[in-house]
């Protein structure tokens, strides 16, 4: 078969594969349209390794070596849901701890953020950089650092979202969120479950949302 062809067929499965999973992210309750239409639009398939570039659009978290995992698009889904309707601000300056593969820094940036985000395993980091260069139009900033400490030289930010659990949420997250910003992450051990907190002139506001499972926020670099 043709090269050039052989590429048109990988992606024209992408795209139907994309669109049967955004109809499951609906069935399971997934309502915001610029998130659906986010997920549509970018190619989980490439943030993958590729033994596993055929199990991209399952319901399920894969693993990214280093202890580390991709979550399942429902639970980033919604986590952008969460973030997405949470702020009503016009602000979009969000820091991601954790960018991993950069999957959910490429949705980010198609939903219109300008992204700061901290990775503390530096060929993760590596990776999610050379993963972000194949999405045209989405750009992001990258540091190689601990995710607990933020990025402070860049603060404040209007949002601030983790894809790993603490034990508690740190403080230095808090002192770099905007006011009338929103900070979203899991925090737990065994049990977890979603935090919300919102900064509003009278402090800090925070919501206990739904249970989740993630690997944890650990402390240093890589």
């Amino acid at each position: 078969m043709n090269a050039s062809l052989a590429l048109t067929g990988i992606g024209m499965t992408s795209q139907r594969t994309r669109a049967r999973m955004v109809e499951r992210l609906r069935a399971q309750g997934v309502r915001n349209e610029s998130v659906l239409a986010a997920m549509a639009a970018i190619p989980r398939h490439i943030f993958v390794e590729e033994a596993l570039a055929s199990r991209a659009y399952e319901d399920t978290a894969l693993p990214l070596g280093f202890s580390q995992t991709i979550s399942q698009p429902y639970i980033v889904a919604r986590m952008l849901e969460i973030l997405c309707e949470s702020h009503k601000g016009d602000g979009r300056k969000t820091l991601e701890i954790g960018a991993g593969c950069g999957y959910q820094t490429a949705l980010l940036g198609h939903l219109g953020h300008d992204v700061y985000a901290v990775e503390r395993i530096r060929p993760l980091l590596v990776r999610a950089r050379g993963n972000l260069a194949q999405i045209p139009k989405v750009k992001a900033h990258f540091k190689h650092a601990d995710g607990n400490l933020g990025w402070p030289e860049a603060a404040p930010f209007d949002c601030i979202v983790a894809a790993a659990a603490a034990l508690a949420v740190p403080q230095e997250l808090l002192r770099q969120l905007a006011m009338n910003g929103v900070l979203l992450l899991p925090v737990g051990g065994d049990e977890q479950y979603l935090c919300r907190i919102q900064r509003t002139p009278q402090g800090f506001s925070e919501t206990r949302l739904e249970s989740v499972r993630f690997v944890p926020l650990l402390t240093g670099v890589e």
